[in-house]
């Protein structure tokens, strides 16, 4: 599944490893994470969420430091983001589309075919950020989040197969 490119003018890529989560990374990714939002999650809602059998922790890592992290669960038929954040000196720079890329490669079309993920409405960055990277917004949740009175746009990414994307022989003779 291709993702569209993204790209900042000022900054050059930064590589990162994206690995597992590991008990001694929780002190970056709490640094990143109280860097990164008005409501933060506490080292307690990391651990709980972690402790759950359909919990995934990820870090992204430049040079032995983390850069960035998300938090996923697993159904079914989806992966669901739960929390995502990139160090704020290293935003734009593609780390956390590589994060997104590394989670869409582990759709596929008989088993977990989409992402879905909830965005403040008033976290415009993270909104459009996703949406460069192909997510839609599909509905509006009022009154989403338990610290505040705001709504939340629930955003999915479908998974598409490489065959799909192409034009078949029927659809090109239409086409011209």
């Amino acid at each position: 599944m291709n993702l569209p490119a993204i790209h900042s003018p000022t900054k050059a890529q930064t590589p990162v490893h994206i690995r597992w989560m590991i008990r001694r990374d929780m002190p970056e990714v709490l640094g990143i994470e109280s860097r990164s939002f008005e409501y933060p999650w506490s080292e307690d809602d990391f651990i709980r969420c972690l402790r759950q059998r359909n919990c995934i922790g990820m870090v992204a890592e430049h040079h032995e430091r983390i850069v960035g992290f998300m938090i996923y669960e697993l159904h079914k038929n989806r992966l669901h983001i739960l929390n995502f954040a990139v160090h704020d000196q290293f935003r734009r720079r593609g780390v956390g589309t590589q994060m997104v890329r590394k989670l869409v490669g582990k759709l596929a079309p008989q088993r977990r075919n989409r992402i879905m993920l909830e965005v403040r409405e008033t976290n415009l960055p993270a909104q459009f950020f996703f949406r460069d990277a192909g997510f839609k917004a599909i509905s509006l949740l009022r009154d989403f989040y338990e610290d505040t009175t705001e709504d939340a746009y629930l955003m999915q990414l479908r998974y598409i197969s490489a065959e799909s994307e192409m034009p078949t022989e029927r659809t090109r003779r239409k086409a011209g």
